[in-house]
């Protein structure tokens, strides 16, 4: 099978119900954006491999990727264009299982983190400022995901998640930093 198929060529793209859209629409913003947040969270997984205690984090954080590939299946079958088959094989997060995972390892950072009294700026290494981009970008999915939840276009659980899974993120890099035991940057009004 080969990687290109030339059915984009004209600018649209096919969903997985079968409705072709351009790839301008909301819903393939929705996607892309999606997308971009998996990548970042992979480079930010390869400069925890050159740690000797970020394996956990990278189990967290191989099993978020596969949730944003979830993510994004339920994007790409909207929920009142398609059939109930493809709806029941691509619903996310039914049950809220996938948000509280998250609440309970922000929870788990949390304990381990000093309390917040100042804004922090995206910094604490490498590993760690990936991961602040990577929430940055995920919060760009969210917005980018809430008009398809308005729409019904998509799950109300997908949206959540997006929006616990930057929380989750942002103290992921905290963590981050205070493991290698490099100080985060304080905003500083000049």
């Amino acid at each position: 099978m080969k990687i290109y198929t030339k059915t984009g060529d004209k600018g649209t793209s096919s969903l997985y119900n079968g409705d072709r859209k351009d790839k301008d629409d909301e819903i393939f913003e929705a996607l892309g954006t999606t997308d971009e947040l998996t990548s970042n969270i992979g480079l930010a997984m390869e400069f925890l491999e050159d740690t000797d205690w970020g394996y956990e984090l990278i189990e967290r954080l191989v099993q978020i990727q596969s949730l944003l590939q979830d993510v994004g299946s339920n994007l790409a079958t909207p929920r009142e264009h398609s059939n109930e088959a493809r709806l029941a094989r691509t619903a996310f997060d039914t049950n809220g299982n996938h948000v509280k995972d998250l609440e309970n390892w922000i929870d788990e950072y949390d304990e381990q983190l000093p309390k917040l009294t100042q804004f922090i700026l995206p910094s604490g290494g490498k590993a760690s400022a990936t991961l602040h981009i990577a929430r940055s970008v995920c919060r760009r999915a969210e917005r980018r995901v809430q008009p398809l939840v308005r729409d019904h276009l998509c799950d109300e659980s997908v949206g959540i998640f997006l929006n616990r899974l930057s929380d989750f993120l942002f103290n992921a890099a905290r963590w981050t930093a205070q493991s290698q035991g490099i100080p985060e940057r304080i905003y500083k009004k000049l």
